[in-house]
């Protein structure tokens, strides 16, 4: 599925926020984090054009729910010579200078300010709440997306009657918890190296090395050395991305929802608190919480590529890789992926269990999960996680569900799904959902 590419802007109009609620392809019950992604265009690159048109063609990972906002997609970046930045750019990463944490900082924070001057956090809690209509005398919000991606009734999240109860805002709690909480914006600064860039590094490297064999020895082998090297560096061919991604996540927290729900949520016209929704620039906003970089030197792709897929296969693996990280590195970005059956044996015994989930997701033999249960407190409303068992990956059983992994014939690739043995716990059952190392929420 293709996506809209516009450049970042502050233009926030209604026409932009009217949003249909999404079909989830999911049927098992669990709560998934919701996703939008943003591109650092560096339309002075020679292969920049081909980057801005593969990450327009990738969809959102299909463990977290697409949250994208159309006329926030991508940031250009003013042109920049070397690694120096103009008052407009950001450091940039180029084959031979790796970003230092002070320029990774200043880049974070920037890229904050865009987003943030852009609306964009606005904007997502306008989608999440379905903001819909031609004028502020017309438009109202709906709890539709909240109501499906949570699984919630539609009386547990209708505002006007979750105000009055307690189990009401409870819910309504757990559901920004849960939901709006749980939404991130990845920005993805990809520049890259090619052939020709190794292959002048190497010519210099061994011209170096060469010239300072040929003085130490009186004689000319070193600079033959240096051209038999260059002439290898030349035939050598490739295409490998620097990806810095940068994660940002929705502040929303009962400060914002008090505002929101007291202020700007109205399921019927009313234009005073529409209007006063769209004039606000200061409550909803996304903040900067982490980082990561990815760039695989040894990346060698077996398949026959077009042009255009070599760049979309690179790209996407690359941006698969720092997302993985990412869960690993700031919790809450953590990926939750339901068991989805229990493998039995001839005699109706257990011997694996299926999920979803492979390579792409960072996925190596022995990698271990918490199997925990999903519980809604009937009274209350809110949700728990209950710890179950513990299990790991099976060696020869993991599902390489790569970008393109089935064309290059990858190992794995034509398996269904990752096989996992348990390691010690109790029963598991479909449904039940896997969490990679430890989660704040799971209650023994």
């Amino acid at each position: 599925m293709k996506r809209r590419v516009i450049t970042l802007g502050v233009a926030f109009l209604l026409v932009v926020l009217g949003v249909q609620a999404q079909t989830s392809q999911e049927e098992l019950n669990y709560h998934r984090n919701s996703l939008a992604e943003v591109l650092v265009y560096h339309p002075e690159d020679e292969f920049g054009i081909n980057i801005y048109n593969a990450f327009n063609e990738l969809p959102i990972p299909d463990k977290y729910d697409d949250h994208t906002i159309s006329n926030v997609r991508v940031i250009y970046n003013n042109k920049v010579t070397g690694v120096k930045r103009n008052r407009s750019g950001f450091h940039k990463a180029v084959y031979g200078h790796l970003l230092t944490k002070a320029e990774i900082r200043a880049n974070a924070l920037k890229m904050e300010r865009l987003l943030n001057e852009a609306q964009m956090g606005k904007q997502m809690v306008a989608k999440w709440f379905g903001l819909n209509g031609n004028t502020a005398s017309d438009a109202v919000f709906n709890t539709a997306l909240v109501q499906e991606r949570g699984q919630y009734n539609a009386s547990d999240v209708d505002v006007a009657v979750a105000l009055q109860t307690v189990r009401g805002l409870a819910t309504l709690s757990d559901a920004g918890e849960e939901l709006l909480g749980q939404t991130f914006v990845l920005v993805n600064d990809i520049t890259y190296v090619t052939a020709e860039q190794e292959a002048q590094a190497a010519k210099i490297a061994m011209g170096v090395i060469g010239g300072l064999f040929d003085a130490l020895t009186g004689g000319n082998s070193g600079r033959q050395l240096a051209q038999t090297a260059g002439r290898i560096a030349d035939s050598f061919t490739g295409f490998k991305v620097m990806t810095h991604s940068y994660l940002f996540q929705l502040v929303w927290n009962d400060e914002v929802a008090a505002t929101f729900y007291q202020f700007h949520y109205t399921g019927v016209p009313d234009s005073a608190k529409i209007q006063a929704f769209l004039n606000d620039r200061s409550t909803y906003r996304l903040k900067y919480v982490a980082h990561e970089y990815e760039f695989d030197k040894k990346s060698v792709l077996k398949g026959r590529y077009t042009r255009a897929e070599l760049v979309r296969t690179i790209c996407a693996r690359s941006m698969d890789k720092n997302i993985v990280a990412l869960a690993k590195q700031y919790e809450d970005f953590k990926v939750k992926t339901p068991v989805y059956s229990v493998l039995k044996n001839s005699y109706g015994k257990a011997y694996g269990y299926a999920a979803k989930i492979g390579k792409k997701e960072g996925i190596k033999e022995g990698s271990k999960f918490q199997v925990v249960q999903r519980i809604q407190d009937p009274n209350t409303g809110k949700t728990t996680y209950k710890y179950i068992a513990t299990v790991k990956a099976k060696k020869g059983y993991i599902w390489d569900n790569r970008y393109n992994a089935v064309k290059e014939q990858g190992v794995g690739a034509s398996l269904p799904y990752t096989t996992f043995t348990k390691v010690s716990g109790g029963d598991i059952q479909p449904g039940m959902l896997l969490i990679e190392g430890k989660y704040r929420k799971v209650k023994k």
